[in-house]
């Protein structure tokens, strides 16, 4: 899943950025509103985090023109002001979630992983796809009841093939959704991954499920999908 991080205080941002992608998010920042217009207007995002108090203009702002534009990313509001008001008029202006600081991070990533949840077509907190299970809150993969031991990005390249278990998957698509702004498209960074991934699903004889289709991308079939 790829987030944009809207947040002008340096080191929050670090640290928030650090956080979520050691849960195996892909994470763009923008510090100001010039460049966070920018980053949604050439990227697909699966949430906003967003603060309200940036350096060129209001994040009340930003937010308005984005669904005004029909910018339909869930927007997780994150802000030091805690007035009622505030929040109301937060969620008039179309965000989906409000939450002040200070906070703890479990809460920030709670209410992240049950936005992107809500999104989802049906919700589910457990995917499957054949013998293989992913918890999606614990971050925890199986096969066949055997737990796998996956890096972050091994992870999230597997939640975003089983979210879409059956459908080609190009590069393009795989790196803007498991990869940030600081992904070289161009490199064999995805293949290696796609490759370590294939190999651990199918360690003590799993069947292969990860299929490369040459000159396209990637896809989650089964046996009998493939061979049909």
């Amino acid at each position: 899943m790829r987030l944009l991080l809207v947040e002008d205080e340096a080191l929050l941002a670090r640290r928030l950025r650090k956080g979520l992608q050691e849960e195996a998010f892909a994470v763009d920042h923008a510090a100001t509103a010039h460049d966070a217009r920018n980053l949604v207007q050439g990227t697909a995002y699966d949430l906003i985090i967003l603060d309200l108090m940036l350096p060129d203009a209001s994040g009340f702002e930003l937010l308005i023109q984005w669904r005004a534009e029909g910018v339909a990313v869930p927007v997780l509001i994150l802000t030091a002001r805690d007035h009622l008001e505030d929040k109301l008029r937060g969620f008039e202006a179309g965000a989906d979630d409000y939450l002040t600081k200070p906070f703890a991070f479990a809460e920030l990533l709670a209410r992240a992983h049950s936005l992107l949840r809500r999104r989802q077509a049906p919700p589910a907190d457990v995917l499957t796809f054949g013998d293989v299970r992913l918890d999606r809150a614990r971050r925890e993969v199986q096969r066949d009841g055997r737990l796998l031991h996956l890096t972050p990005k091994e992870l999230a390249l597997l939640e975003y093939l089983m979210l879409h278990p059956g459908h080609v998957l190009d590069r393009l698509t795989l790196s803007e959704h498991v990869w940030d702004a600081g992904y070289d498209a161009r490199s064999n960074v995805l293949d290696v991954i796609v490759g370590r991934l294939r190999r651990k699903l199918e360690e003590s004889g799993g069947t292969q499920i990860l299929h490369t289709v040459k000159g396209v991308g990637y896809v989650l079939r089964s046996a009998a999908q493939e061979a049909g």
